[in-house]
């Protein structure tokens, strides 16, 4: 899992290549406690297919700011640094992983 902050979003995020997904999430939220476990096993079963990344907007403002991260959690996608997916509030692992597989695919 990694941690993305306003200093290396450009680069770990924007100009990649491939598919990025980016957890907008803050440690005191209960709904970020719950899809954690589920980013977590994205990391692990899309490694080496799609980067997986989280973003704590209490530390990273700037880049919160810059997507208008209103409520959190929100899980953005990326393909090739544009933004494909925005998905606001804890969504279903299965769910998540269909926007993945159709992100990979395209």
């Amino acid at each position: 899992m990694l941690h993305v902050t306003d200093k290396n979003f450009t680069q770990e995020v924007l100009t990649a290549k491939g598919v990025t997904v980016v957890d907008f999430w803050a440690p005191w939220c209960m709904p970020c406690r719950m899809l954690g476990p589920i980013i977590d096993r994205l990391a692990e079963s899309y490694a080496g297919k799609a980067k997986v990344t989280k973003v704590n907007v209490d530390e990273n403002q700037v880049t919160a700011g810059n997507y208008n991260i209103m409520a959190i959690p929100t899980v953005l996608i990326f393909k090739d640094g544009k933004e494909l997916h925005r998905i606001p509030g804890v969504m279903p692992e299965a769910a998540l992983k269909q926007l993945l597989d159709t992100a990979l695919a395209s």
